[in-house]
């Protein structure tokens, strides 16, 4: 590759290439490194950042000159996304996969139903929660989990006994037991007792 200037007036030069034509590129007299030119230039964010720095404007904000909580943690890459649930005071289960959050609800069907008013709504929404299971395993949306129907019946049967049964009173705390003395490892391997000693 040779470079030889055509013309200093246009600043240019040329560049031939062997068997390929010339390239002519522009040939620019920097003064200075990269940074001290860049430094030439201000953005708009950056001179009102700036001018808002000179006339005091970020002096006494809240928590100044206190650490920035999480740093000695930790490294987590989903930090903002826990932060803002804990800010925000949002339930994780949100962010599960459609299939491990009906697993949830098939886990707490009996406590969703208690608070249901009549049969046939315990119905209605056993029914809605069987339809999106059966959704989910046709078109499954996560990991693939095996979840079972809910049987209407048994749910309703479950939500009677517990409508008509009252609540049971905490029994009262009993005498704590002290537990039997624990065997070392080795009278344990041996099977010999302290009493038989």
């Amino acid at each position: 590759m040779n470079l030889e200037p055509i013309d200093d007036s246009h600043k240019l030069a040329e560049i031939h290439l062997a068997g390929q034509g010339s390239v002519y590129i522009s040939r620019l007299r920097h003064t200075g490194t990269v940074s001290e030119r860049w430094s030439r230039f201000e953005s708009a964010v950056d001179r009102q950042i700036r001018e808002a720095q000179e006339r005091g404007d970020f002096d006494d904000l809240p928590g100044k000159g206190k650490p920035l909580p999480g740093l000695d943690g930790p490294h987590d890459d989903l930090w903002w996304v826990r932060d803002y649930i804990r800010r925000e005071g949002l339930s994780a289960e949100a962010l599960l996969p459609e299939t491990l959050q009906l697993r949830k609800q098939l886990e707490r069907l009996d406590e969703t139903v208690a608070r249901l008013p009549s049969e046939r709504a315990v119905r209605e929404h056993v029914d809605e929660l069987n339809r999106q299971i059966r959704r989910a395993r046709v078109v499954p949306s996560g990991p693939p989990v095996m979840l079972p129907l809910a049987d209407p019946d048994e749910v309703v049967a479950r939500w009677r006994s517990a409508r008509r049964s009252p609540v049971a009173a905490p029994a009262p705390p009993s005498v704590a037991v002290p537990p039997a003395p624990r065997l070392s490892w080795w009278r344990r391997l041996t099977g010999r007792d302290r009493t038989a000693d």
